[in-house]
């Protein structure tokens, strides 16, 4: 029979006593981790959200007492009276935050036992497939709650600080209206309006900028979103954002806004001191420099153009590339000639191909001289113009690519990534933020043979481009910015369309009819119609901001119950079919699909 707390009240979480405590009495609370058996000594790690702490039961001091604590298993929970003490010189734990001092038990309650656990709470080696399937269980390891709480003071963080600065949470629509904003929607069928639908928010954008027209001036919410796209590490199909908006101010002001954020955050959460101003790339920089628009600086190994070294090689791959305006680009691994094996090579050649690059090709200076996947290609003039452009000493690998622009870099940009991965060049702890700024307004869809928005339709052209709006769409930059912290995007924004006749162009220009438009976002084209301040705004995705924070490398890791790569829930089975009386309800058929 299990017992009751009856009249016990916790005195503290586990990691909450401290050595100042020895001698106190102390209630705790919580599951049992792991049972040592001794003969005359039982230990028992109690484990609650904050941590573990070690309870003694002692034969010698209360028999009984000491019988109890046999009939302890993994995961049974338990309420523990006992006294605080030091442990030995030879028994103290470093590696357990209260590894100075145990629990000397006095009185025990059972509160509730436990069959044996499918997987032990303590293992690092369990399957993702098991640990989500009982995620309630996975949760319970320290790991995890230190993720659960990690998040929860970054907003508790984001709401003090936007509080301060004058932000009002104001909650927005979950039930909206389906708007062509990038992402599929996730959709709801309406009973009342039968074969009519909502669609669950990709975000607040719309809703925050009617904030905006309706004269609120500064919004922030911790808003959920819905995206129904193909998850990564980094993705799930419903996240949360730490959303805001501001009227009345400038890019400059709103990334003055969000510095002070950060600088705050990083301190309070983990810690770190984050210095301000923080450096800027353009877009266009980061791509040439680092392969990516949200660049990993943590560590060296840039992009260079090497074309001017190779415009006389009789390589095809280089004089294509430069006759069609395209890139011969490389990476310096230094003092790397001799840590590849040819296989090895081989490999890091294929990582290229699965972004379209045609392939790598390699240069290793070697005391003996070059030795190189193109060697017979090569005359010792153009092998000379080559490490001199590269800056190449003996020792060094190149890593050379060659093609269309923005395939050269992007392939360039995973190389870099994986490289520095392999020769361990990411310091341990370090972190590094930066703004990348001025990023195209358009990019070429080459399926829909049109332009689409890079971020999304609202965003406002500097304003110095609007003159090739209509000539050349693709020449446009946009007044956006991100923020990037270790190689990953963890926030952006933009200063939005105030002006209706500006937003009719770029819908024009994103191939809108005035009908489609209209139809699609007739609403916010109204409100602009009716006095819209200038404003802008930015929004985090806070999972993967605790994601960086906390060094996780999956966002499901940060996440209580996620989803996994088929946008499924192996715990709760979602999604999940309706009974017919309900989708009669709702007006719905569901056809059948052969499996």
């Amino acid at each position: 029979m299990n017992e009751t707390m009856g009249s016990w009240k916790r005195s503290c979480y586990c990691t909450q006593v401290s050595k100042e405590q020895v001698g106190q009495e102390v209630i705790l609370m919580g599951w049992a981790h792991r049972r040592r058996d001794l003969g005359s000594l039982i230990f028992v790690f109690l484990r609650d959200r904050s941590g573990l702490i070690q309870l003694v039961f002692d034969e010698e001091d209360d028999p009984a007492l000491f019988e109890k604590a046999g009939r302890i298993r993994n995961e049974y929970v338990l309420a523990v009276k006992g006294k605080v003490r030091a442990r030995a010189e030879k028994d103290i734990n470093p590696a357990l935050e209260t590894g100075t001092i145990e629990i000397l038990a006095t009185e025990l309650k059972i509160l509730n036992t436990s069959e044996t656990p499918p997987f032990p709470v303590e293992s690092e080696t369990v399957s993702d497939a098991l640990r989500l399937k009982y995620r309630y269980l996975d949760l319970r390891r320290p790991i995890m709650q230190r993720a659960l709480l990690m998040k929860n003071q970054v907003t508790r963080t984001a709401r003090e600080y936007f509080e301060a600065n004058g932000f009002l949470d104001i909650e927005t629509p979950i039930l909206m209206k389906s708007t062509p904003e990038g992402a599929r929607d996730y959709v709801v069928p309406s009973r009342v309006h039968p074969g009519n639908f909502y669609a669950l928010p990709q975000s607040p954008q719309i809703y925050k900028q009617l904030l905006m027209v309706s004269g609120v001036d500064r919004y922030y919410q911790i808003a959920k979103c819905f995206r129904d796209e193909d998850l990564r590490a980094n993705r799930q199909p419903e996240f949360q954002q730490i959303d805001m908006e501001m009227s009345f101010a400038s890019q400059e002001d709103i990334m003055a806004i969000h510095e002070g954020f950060i600088q705050k955050l990083f301190h309070e959460v983990i810690g770190c001191e984050v210095a301000l101003p923080l450096k800027r790339l353009t877009y266009q920089q980061a791509m040439e420099r680092y392969g990516s628009d949200k660049p990993d600086t943590r560590f060296g190994m840039e992009i260079m153009d090497i074309a001017p070294a190779v415009k006389d090689c009789e390589l095809k791959v280089f004089q294509d590339a430069i006759a069609q305006n395209g890139r011969v680009c490389a990476i310096n691994a230094k003092g790397c000639a001799k840590t590849f094996s040819r296989k090895e090579l081989d490999a890091l050649g294929e990582i290229v191909k699965t972004y379209r690059a045609k392939g790598m090709i390699w240069f290793l200076l070697e005391e003996g001289g070059v030795r190189s996947s193109i060697s017979k290609f090569l005359t010792s003039e153009v092998t000379a113009a080559i490490t001199a452009q590269a800056g190449m000493e003996t020792g060094d690998a190149l890593f050379i690519v060659a093609g269309e622009a923005a395939t050269t870099y992007t392939a360039l940009g995973a190389l870099r990534l994986e490289l520095a991965e392999r020769l361990k060049l990411i310091p341990e702890g370090k972190h590094e933020l930066l703004w990348v700024v001025d990023f195209p307004m358009f990019e070429y869809d080459e399926e829909a043979k049109r332009c689409v928005a890079m971020h999304h339709p609202f965003t406002c052209p500097r304003e110095e481009d609007l003159e090739f709006l209509e000539s050349d769409p693709l020449r446009v930059c946009a007044q956006a910015y991100d923020m990037v912290c270790d190689g990953y995007e963890i926030g952006g924004g933009s200063i939005r369309i105030a002006d209706q006749e500006l937003q009719d162009r770029i819908l024009k220009a994103l191939g809108f009819t005035p009908e489609r438009a209209q139809a699609s976002f007739g609403f916010l084209l109204d409100a602009l119609k009716l006095g819209a301040p200038p404003h802008g705004g930015m929004a985090y995705g806070l999972d993967r901001l605790v994601m960086v924070l906390g060094g996780y490398d999956n966002i499901r890791d940060v996440i209580a119950f996620p989803k996994v790569q088929s946008a499924a829930d192996l715990m709760s089975g979602a999604p999940g079919l309706l009974e017919q009386s309900q989708l009669d309800e709702l007006h719905l058929s569901v056809t059948q699909l052969e499996e």
